[in-house]
């Protein structure tokens, strides 16, 4: 019963109701076919998955590319596969990068990075991470695709679902090595997908798991239940008390994971990123370039501002919320991956936007409507020769330079199960054998190595004694940018 009342009838909309349960009332359909007639089945379309597949094997190609080229651009690689690898061994998931013994869970709340430990502990290498992330951001390639599809045709379908995959969110996502996030992207897509289909129990399921990703996307599973409730208003009144429960239910849990979860893994007892508010100032003003910047790259390019016109476009307020709030400046830009979550809910509010708009008394918005998912899908392809995925059309891309094969060769004369104090070029290298602590964060324990990348250090013997002056060190070996110190 509970199904009933959520979701339209499996055969087809409700009375009185369009497929997209926006309340428009259809015109009488055909004859239904008599008692004795077999079911109709409709064939799977293979583009979103044949499109899947290709950009799967594009995120992961330039994914590990990057990491056998030593090109890692930050920490977080090192920090997720120590969390992974304690559960992978049935232990706490650990991060000594955050500081010796830190529980990652007391840093963010990401419990869902867990599924990944069946996979490393037969594959104990970050490029396990990084294959998984591909895989999940061509997974949401498919309800992308799909819902474009069905509301557009198959032209106008594959072109946003084009333009979702080449997307300069996903690709700089991809190329960021790994994150949590990559959970989330997947989820929001199926989740407005089933919104857009007029699916309304699904598209709460696919929202809930959200609080298991990062503790601010609770915030979304209640923006994504308001989508919900505002689509169903009309046609499935009985829906609104589900939506509205899924939305207190994300509060509550972002609320419960601020306050209780998290500082209960967390030695100081505390969330540690409500610094990240402090000397914000004015938020409606610091950072206005940047944060305008961003705002205009978002809705510009990717839905040439057309998306503006749907719902949908709720579920994107949360994560712009918090990160415009912030004074990190970090998050008001483009770069990163902060901008990944955000473009299923861009795609599908455009192919939303599109379906509305096509439908309009006036013939200017009908047109730009019709002619919108072209543009989108051209200006993917054009900005695509300036961003991460360009990268494999360069011959130079599959060929490392020699300076890559000593640097390994270097990393590769610690041992396994040593205690190393790294910066971000050699941690990939090293976490899955070693306890790999971060430069100048060991707090009091002297490792047994040290290892630098792309570090301009006219003394190398010198820093690592005024790192631990306890101690002797002595140079083990310079190769290719970096340099590894051996403690004796």
């Amino acid at each position: 019963m509970r199904g009933a009342l959520l979701d339209p009838p499996a055969t087809g909309p409700a009375a009185g109701e369009d497929a997209d349960g926006d309340g428009a009332i259809p015109g009488p359909g055909p004859a239904p076919a008599p008692p004795s007639a077999p079911p109709a089945r409709r064939r799977r379309d293979p583009c979103p998955y044949a499109l899947a597949a290709l950009l799967f094997a594009a995120y992961a190609t330039l994914s590990v590319l990057r990491h056998h080229a030593l090109a890692t651009r930050s920490w977080d690689l090192g920090i997720f596969e120590q969390a992974v690898r304690g559960y992978a061994h049935l232990q706490a998931p650990v991060a000594d990068l955050k500081g010796p013994g830190t529980h990652i869970l007391g840093d963010h709340f990401s419990p869902v990075t867990a599924l990944l430990a069946p996979a490393y502990r037969l594959f104990p290498t970050p490029v396990t991470l990084l294959v998984a992330q591909a895989a999940l951001f061509a997974l949401s390639v498919v309800p992308v695709t799909r819902a474009a599809t069905r509301l557009l045709g198959r032209g106008g379908g594959l072109a946003l679902g084009v333009a979702y995959g080449l997307s300069w969110g996903v690709q700089r996502a991809v190329d960021f090595d790994f994150h949590e996030i990559a959970f989330a992207v997947p989820l929001i897509a199926f989740s407005l997908e089933a919104v857009l289909r007029g699916r309304w129990r699904a598209a709460l399921l696919w929202a809930l798991p959200l609080v298991l990703v990062k503790e601010d996307l609770g915030t979304t599973v209640a923006a994504l239940a308001l989508v919900v409730a505002w689509r169903a208003r009309r046609s499935r009144p009985q829906v609104l008390p589900y939506a509205i429960g899924t939305a207190a239910f994300g509060i509550l849990a972002t609320l419960l994971t601020l306050t209780v979860l998290i500082p209960a893994f967390n030695t100081t007892e505390a969330y540690d990123y409500w610094s990240k508010l402090d000397g914000a100032g004015n938020p409606l003003t610091t950072g206005l370039e940047t944060k305008t910047r961003t705002l205009l790259w978002l809705l510009l390019p990717t839905t040439g501002l057309l998306a503006l016109r749907s719902p949908l476009l709720l579920a994107a307020l949360p994560t712009l919320g918090w990160r415009f709030l912030s004074a990190d400046d970090h998050y008001w830009s483009t770069d990163w991956h902060y901008n990944a979550v955000l473009m299923p809910v861009l795609l599908l509010a455009l192919a939303d936007a599109v379906d509305i708009s096509r439908r309009s008394p006036r013939p200017w918005l009908r047109t730009y409507a019709t002619h919108l998912p072209a543009c989108a899908v051209a200006a993917a392809l054009a900005l695509t020769t300036s961003l991460p995925l360009s990268m494999l059309t360069k011959p130079e891309a599959y060929r490392p330079p020699a300076r890559v094969a000593a640097a390994k060769e270097l990393l590769d004369t610690i041992p396994d199960g040593a205690t190393v104090e790294a910066n971000v070029g050699p941690i990939a290298r090293l976490t899955a054998r070693c306890r790999v602590f971060w430069i100048g964060d060991t707090r009091g324990i002297t490792p047994q190595f040290i290892a630098l990348g792309n570090e301009d250090l006219d003394d190398p013997v010198a820093y690592a004694k005024r790192l631990h002056p306890e101690a002797r060190w002595a140079l083990e070996g310079e190769a290719g940018g970096y340099v590894v110190l051996r403690r004796r």
